[in-house]
């Protein structure tokens, strides 16, 4: 076996351990730190809404040697304003095309900017479309983003509280507020342009990092299963176990899932220079490497903390200790493993001894009147029947 191989089999059986769950204030301090970048960049940058959201005016030449800078420039003046329009430059199947947005112009000043862009960028003003979009249509984007959202979270509420517990549903909306939050942060701390392809992005990384947070949650569930009857490990360390058995297996979802979203955004969004794929691809990259992080370090660490204040899991902490100081091992759970001996193996794993040979010993030692010749259970002849 490989030597990933045994050291997931070996996280499985709770010979190798990560203390996720007893460590989980670092883990805490850490998102704090991250929830305060993203708050800082929130209010000094602020979010860069597309042209969907505010509403502006949008040009599209169809050039294949028109620079940036001169069509930025070229609009600037023809508008004359304080706001420096924005240029994209999009490659598709067709050729090449640079985008310029500006605020809503009227009638008249479109027709400037098309007149200046033709002639900064040496073609004709039909190569060079117009399209004015109002901030209304951005605003219904928005409402039913919200409604959705609202939606799946009152659904992901009931679901985890009925199928698991209610502790369950507030670690996985803990996970998936960070998660949605850290990633509002990464955009605004980047400036990517929030599009409707944004929105996209990050309701479907809150299905991924639900999914992954579900998988944990159910191991977590299946070891603790009539755990307060006994005295073996406390809840934290069989929540514990469970996170470390789902660790590889989170771990390879997130690089495949890792992989081609990363396709899409350095390929796709920086060698094509698709701007839609880079808004959608950077919302899936940053909301899936954060979802894996926070449904390994935070999610399973509040429920267990949440579940430690039970009065029957109190209980079974301290039956737990007992045992522990009792057999002079009170800093180390038992490791959660099948045993390897099989049928008539001791406590350490090796062979027993036969029984035959066992109960031949003590025959031996305590003495035995039968002579050798005599069957073992030939049976002994009357008296009476010697005196006839």
């Amino acid at each position: 076996m490989s030597r990933l191989g045994n050291f997931a089999s070996g996280l499985y059986k709770g010979e190798v351990s990560f203390d996720f769950v007893g460590r989980r204030k670092q883990w805490y301090i850490l998102s704090a730190v991250l929830l305060v970048i993203s708050i800082s960049a929130l209010v000094v940058n602020g979010l860069k809404f597309g042209v969907e959201f505010e509403g502006g005016s949008v040009f599209v030449v169809e050039s294949a040697t028109c620079e940036i800078e001169a069509a930025r420039d070229a609009t600037a003046e023809a508008v004359g304003s304080e706001i420096v329009p924005i240029v994209t430059e999009l490659n598709s199947s067709s050729g090449r095309s640079l985008r310029v947005q500006t605020e809503a112009l009227g009638a008249v000043e479109t027709s400037e900017v098309q007149a200046a862009l033709a002639g900064a960028c040496d073609v004709p003003e039909t190569e060079v479309s117009t399209q004015v979009i109002g901030p209304s249509w951005g605003e219904q984007i928005t409402q039913k983003a919200l409604t959705g959202l609202g939606v799946f979270l009152i659904a992901i509420v009931l679901y985890l509280s009925l199928m698991f517990e209610w502790r369950m549903a507030v670690g996985a909306l803990v996970a998936l507020f960070h998660d949605v939050f850290i990633t509002v942060g990464i955009y605004s701390l980047v400036g990517f342009e929030v599009t409707p392809a944004t929105v996209i992005g990050v309701l479907t990384i809150l299905g991924y990092s639900l999914y992954d947070t579900v998988v944990v949650f159910d191991k977590v569930k299946e070891n603790t299963k009539g755990l307060a009857g006994g005295s073996r490990m406390t809840y934290s360390e069989a929540a514990n176990l469970a996170v470390n058995q789902t660790l590889v297996r989170s771990i390879n979802t997130s690089i495949v899932g890792l992989l081609p979203v990363a396709a899409l955004l350095f390929v796709g969004a920086y060698v094509l220079g698709a701007g839609t794929l880079k808004n959608l691809a950077l919302a899936l990259f940053v909301g899936i490497a954060v979802g894996t992080y926070y449904s390994v370090f935070v999610a399973t660490p509040v429920v267990a903390q949440l579940k430690e204040r039970e009065p029957a899991m109190q209980a079974l902490s301290k039956r737990v200790a007992a045992r522990r100081s009792s057999r002079g091992d009170a800093s180390r759970p038992e490791p959660s493993r099948p045993t390897t001996g099989g049928a008539g193996s001791g406590p350490d794993g090796k062979p027993s001894k036969p029984v035959a040979a066992g109960l031949a010993t003590k025959s031996s030692a305590s003495g035995s009147s039968r002579k050798p010749n005599q069957p073992r259970n030939q049976p002994k002849r009357s008296k009476k029947r010697k005196r006839r």
